[in-house]
């Protein structure tokens, strides 16, 4: 089912969650065991995000150099499969410009519509861990939107390749990221939502936030998206803070700000259990309110802490 038809049909605020591909090494077992216990909530939908290779310079025997892309996690394709058949709940895989060719993209879309995944979120992702700025594959996307009207070509049956006249239509339904403190690189806020009305524009059907610890931010983001034209369903993403640490990591990080009331409850704390505790009845206040002003979903990162995210979600389901 696609994300539009499962928001249509709910009477209530739905449940969805997000994991990490495991490390190569790893089977398929320890996704099944990250997501055993949130199972228990009904998920409408399991989101699987995707990690481009690193890139290192590996000397040869002759003593030049080479570039050598190395990959930690594998790919989204075999794990949103494998979920889709072990609990029959629908899976996302997360479609990035970073490290794909245009050909890459529509292989691996051809791939998903194969296997029946109808949903996709399409990202730019961010920059090699050497670049400065993002650089995209040579004659892959620089841009989301690129890579979402790549994603609407397909679905009207438009391949790259303009001599397959008879090619069958996909009918992916994407999504594509909304941030209510703005994207990093934005010129300014107003600038970010108006990228963002031209994604709407090129097809998105749905947005997913950044996370957020001010809820407050989130309501005006939604506020100006609407009155921009914007009316798809904006879903907020939504993480606890479970580290001390966090504090710094995250706002460089991510471009967000952390309340003064939870940076202030959390620098009270000697250690992270202490820590984690204030960032789960945080994360449950905002879940409530959240619900209250009528989300249509409620995205949990689960980001390798499913415990963390049980204790909250219980307290709101």
């Amino acid at each position: 089912m696609k994300i539009t038809e499962h928001i249509q049909q709910a009477k209530d605020t739905l449940i969805s969650f997000e994991i990490l591909p495991p490390l190569k090494g790893r089977d398929i077992s320890s996704i099944y065991n990250h997501l055993d216990p949130l199972m228990e909530f009904k998920p409408s939908w399991i989101n699987v995000t995707y990690h481009r290779a690193d890139t290192t310079i590996k000397k040869r025997d002759d003593g030049t150099f080479e570039k050598v892309a190395i990959r930690k996690r594998p790919g989204t394709v075999g794990i949103c499969a494998a979920i889709m058949n072990h609990y029959g709940t629908d899976a996302v895989p997360h479609i990035i410009c970073g490290g794909f060719t245009k050909n890459d993209t529509e292989d691996a879309l051809i791939d998903l519509n194969f296997l029946g995944i109808q949903n996709v979120l399409a990202l730019r992702g961010d920059a090699a861990k050497n670049e400065i700025h993002f650089e995209p594959e040579i004659g892959g996307h620089r841009y989301a939107i690129d890579l979402l009207k790549q994603i609407n070509n397909l679905n009207n049956g438009i391949y790259l390749d303009n001599t397959i006249t008879a090619g069958g239509k996909t009918d992916f339904c994407a999504g594509v990221a909304g941030y209510p403190e703005m994207h990093f690189e934005a010129a300014s806020y107003q600038d970010d939502l108006q990228k963002l009305k031209a994604k709407v524009d090129a097809g998105a059907a749905y947005i997913m936030t950044q996370m957020f610890f001010d809820n407050k931010k989130f309501f005006r983001f939604v506020e100006d998206c609407r009155a921009l034209g914007i009316d798809i369903p904006i879903i907020p993403g939504l993480k606890a803070l479970t580290k001390k640490s966090q504090l710094n990591v995250l706002p460089k990080i991510f471009n967000i700000e952390i309340p003064h009331d939870l940076t202030n409850a959390i620098e009270q704390t000697n250690t992270d259990e202490d820590a984690e505790k204030i960032g789960i009845e945080w994360l449950i206040q905002q879940s409530k309110e959240l619900k209250s002003f009528g989300v249509p979903v409620l995205h949990f990162y689960t980001l390798g802490k499913p415990s963390t995210i049980y204790n909250v979600v219980k307290e709101i389901a």
